[in-house]
C-alpha cells in the first residue's frame, strides 16, 4: 500500500515562510507527477504546484513567485517552499500524486491526510 505523509504546516505571521514535506511509502518503483493542493474553509480544493520526474513544474497565479516545488525522486519526497505568506494562503494543504506504479500494482489518485497552515498575526 502506498501512502503519502504530509509535515511542516503550522502558524506563521503575513509575510513570514515555511516548507511543507511530503513523503511517500510503499514498495514505489516510479511516481511522475507529484503536487500540492490547498482547501481553505468554505472554498473548493485547488492546485498549488506540481511536478513531474523530469523536473517540470507548473503553480496557480496566486503562488507564482512566492512559492517553489521541489523533489527529491531517489527518497520519493516532495517540498513546497512558501514565501511571503499571506491570510489568503491559510488552509489544509494536501500531498497527491495521480498515479504510483509499485512492485505488485499501480495505484491511482492518492491523497495525504493534509496538514494545516495558518497565516494570522
Amino acid at each position: 500500500q502506498v501512502q503519502l505523509v504530509e509535515s511542516g504546516g503550522g502558524l506563521v505571521q503575513p509575510g513570514g515562510s515555511l516548507r511543507l514535506s511530503c513523503a511517500a511509502s510503499g514498495s514505489i518503483l516510479s511516481i511522475n507527477e507529484m503536487a500540492w493542493y490547498r482547501q481553505a474553509p468554505g472554498k473548493e480544493r485547488e492546485l498549488v504546484a506540481s511536478i513531474v520526474s523530469d523536473g517540470t513544474t507548473n503553480y496557480a497565479d496566486s503562488v507564482k513567485g512566492r512559492f517553489t516545488i521541489s523533489r527529491d525522486n531517489a527518497k520519493k519526497t516532495v517540498l513546497l517552499q512558501m514565501n511571503s505568506l499571506n491570510p489568503e494562503d491559510t488552509a489544509v494543504y494536501y500531498c497527491h500524486t495521480p498515479r504510483v506504479v509499485t512492485r505488485f500494482t499501480t495505484y491511482f489518485r492518492i491523497w495525504g491526510q493534509g496538514t494545516l497552515v495558518t497565516v494570522s498575526s
